[in-house]
């Protein structure tokens, strides 16, 4: 007799339904969690980084966290709200760091690395931190510091309110006396001071500096400081007379180090060993850095420079440019706990990475490679590790933990994500990747752009599309995350963008490309870019937009005075007319410089190149967005293209934004206002290319 089969149940169980991901809205900017500045600590066990996010009034939330290299939760370090630029004491034993506290003015704090309350190092007189670097042997720090003009206090403006005192007059005498971001501080400048780490007492070491933008490093043997400083009494119109002073801490007295070229120098490093001194520059009499900056070596003693980077052809110095991050133009540099290596920041065709150098010069060996930016903080003390942060275009930067093999070798980093502050939020996107394709300009020349298409794109449908130029002009556009573009895609526009010549990031022949004309091979890159646009079957010809900030905006501008493919254009902080441009900006154009001529018998030049000049050609709708705080491209220079569009009847509006904003407002600017703005660009296309 057969056995009876037993009966077999099989359970089903229902896949559960993915949730269906969103488009982004500008509302998104608000929840985003953006890190920076990570430093790993000497033993290499735990990163600690800045963390900003928007808090219920509208203001900037910023704190120090720190997450152990090993894995685990990151955690809230400080929360004071206005806290920055932490630093491990070398020892490991302390965290140094910038705060403003109880409506105090900032000073240098310090906490214990375990945890338990900050107390303020310093007291300075209300004024402006810019920096400070710890000692070697953890006993002193070095300061850049900047007093207030004592007319321009809080305490002299209170006692105006109380006695009906009118604003003061500023009596200028030198050329640079404000700076975009920064605000007016007349004559004052930052100097250098030497802070007891035990006792906080402060003595000023460097002042000669007559400019301000010094760079600074320790001897190893914490006696010294090595400065970067320009002494003329017209720094801002030399900017090449940069030389490089010996300071002895305990007396004060500075020593040129001799036998360097003239040239802009930056991001000084003394070695471990003591024998070397680097710093990013370059040599002669350049203005606005088109050239490549190189990475230069000297002795500290003889000077006898060294460029060890001339073998390459790339900038030291280049910005990726997202409206997610602080843009910076600095270079970084790490020298390897032997002394024979230095370890760079290189941005290269979109991307940035880590790559370092031997010190006796040659070829660079890249650490990361792919679709990503990658911005370099410290290594620890014996090298093997490396804090960085890490974004590519679908995510902002996140904490990674950089880790050699084999330390203070040429090797392939090995990366581990430590943090996923935004990941919540990115789940819930649908976020498109962009597609890169090389275009060829009519003289030949290659162009790297970049396509977002709509997150439900159809290959069959027609789409308005958005062509952004980013500002600088020596900058890059790339592999980074830009809420706005993301916004505009998702609004069901195809966004491009690309690097025409003028960028950094291919090359010294293409930066130079530029110099001193443009709107002329950056034009040609331009169109070839709109002739792809055009060509595109998904792309509707009547319907595309031109959109662009600064230099972006310069060549939004020109585009619309030069062509009338675009249906509407939004000229964004721009730059109009380069003749009155020359004294409205808080960096003047030196003449004879950068362009030739001035702006007052000899304007030919500058007149030719400012698009005001041929806005009789204009007929396309253009909306103005400008800071009246903006100190890099002035108010005037947009108010200068509203007026032109205005009196020959083109469609325009005109976004002013108030004083206390400035160049930076869509990056760094009040978070209502920066959504304010996203939504009159998202009206301006609705109404022009709907």
């Amino acid at each position: 007799m057969p056995k009876k089969k037993s009966k077999v149940t099989r359970r089903v169980t229902k896949a559960k339904p993915t949730k269906k991901k969103r488009h982004i809205q500008a509302e998104d900017l608000l929840k985003l969690e953006l890190v920076g500045d990570a430093q790993v600590s000497p033993d290499g066990s735990q990163i600690l980084f800045s963390k900003k996010h928007i808090g219920d009034k509208n203001q900037y939330i910023t704190n120090l966290w720190i997450v152990d290299t090993e894995g685990g939760a990151p955690r809230q370090f400080t929360s004071g709200g206005k806290d920055a630029h932490g630093r491990w004491s070398p020892d490991g034993s302390r965290i140094a760091f910038i705060a403003a506290r109880d409506k105090a003015p900032s000073q240098v704090h310090v906490i214990p690395a375990a945890g338990g309350e900050a107390t303020a190092l310093t007291c300075f007189p209300e004024g402006s931190i810019g920096s400070f670097a710890w000692s070697p042997d953890s006993g002193s720090l070095a300061v850049a510091y900047r007093e207030t003009d004592p007319e321009w206090t809080e305490a002299a403006k209170k006692e105006r309110e109380e006695t009906g005192g009118s604003i003061p007059a500023r009596v200028i005498d030198d050329l640079y006396y404000r700076l975009d971001g920064d605000g007016y501080f007349n004559a004052q400048r930052f100097h250098l001071y030497v802070v007891d780490a035990a006792t906080g007492k402060a003595r000023k070491v460097f002042d000669r500096d007559t400019i301000g933008w010094f760079s600074y490093d320790w001897s190893p043997n914490s006696s010294e400081l090595v400065v970067t400083a320009n002494t003329s009494k017209q720094a801002l119109l030399k900017p090449w007379k940069v030389d490089l002073f010996r300071i002895n801490v305990k007396t004060g007295k500075a020593k040129k180090i001799p036998n360097l070229p003239d040239g802009e120098k930056e991001a000084v490093k003394w070695s471990p060993d003591g024998k070397h001194i680097a710093y990013v520059g370059t040599e002669g009499r350049e203005i606005w850095g088109v050239e490549n900056t190189r990475l230069y070596l000297c002795n500290p003693d003889k000077g006898d420079v060294r460029d060890i980077t001339g073998c390459e052809d790339y900038c030291m110095s280049v910005g990726t440019i997202s409206d997610t991050a602080e843009a910076s133009f600095g270079a970084t540099i790490a020298f390897s706990p032997d002394s024979r290596r230095l370890f760079v920041n290189i941005g290269w065709h979109g991307q940035r990475h880590i790559a370092s150098i031997p010190v006796r010069g040659g070829k660079f060996t890249f650490h990361t490679r792919g679709r990503k930016s990658i911005t370099m903080g410290n290594l620890s003390a014996d090298g093997s590790r490396i804090a960085l942060c890490h974004a590519n275009p679908t995510r902002p930067d996140e904490v990674a933990l950089g880790s050699l093999e084999t330390p203070n070798a040429p090797a392939r980093l090995k990366l581990d994500w430590l943090t996923k502050f935004n990941k919540p939020l990115l789940d819930e996107l649908e976020l498109p990747e962009p597609e890169m394709v090389w275009l060829e300009s009519k003289s030949g020349t290659k162009v790297q752009t970049w396509v977002i298409k709509p997150p439900d794109f159809k290959e069959k449908r027609k789409y308005p599309a958005v062509l952004e130029i980013h500002g600088g002009p020596h900058a890059q556009y790339g592999e980074a995350f830009f809420h706005e573009m993301q916004l505009l895609a998702a609004s069901g526009y195809v966004v491009f963008f690309s690097n025409p010549r003028g960028s950094k990031g291919y090359g010294e022949e293409h930066c130079t490309a530029i110099r001193g004309t443009w709107g002329a091979a950056d034009w040609e890159d331009i169109q070839a870019v709109t002739a792809f646009m055009q060509s595109q079957k998904y792309v509707d010809n009547k319907r595309m937009g031109v959109m662009g900030g600064s230099y972006g905006g310069y060549m939004t501008n020109w585009a619309i005075s030069h062509c009338h493919d675009f249906a509407g254009a939004i000229t964004d902080r721009c730059v109009s007319n380069l003749v009155s441009m020359t004294g409205s900006s808080d960096l003047p154009l030196v003449p004879g410089g950068y362009w030739p001529g001035n702006s007052w018998d000899d304007i030919e030049t500058i007149w030719d190149q400012s698009p005001l000049k041929h806005f009789g050609n204009v007929k396309t709708p253009t909306m103005v967005i400008h800071s009246e705080g903006d100190l890099r491209c002035n108010v005037e220079q947009g108010e200068q293209i509203f007026a032109a569009l205005k009196l020959q009847n083109i469609p325009t509006r005109f976004v002013r934004y108030p004083t206390s904003t400035s160049h930076g407002l869509s990056r760094m600017g009040p978070p209502d206002l920066r959504l304010h703005r996203l939504g009159q660009i998202l009206e301006w296309w609705g109404r022009w290319l709907r």
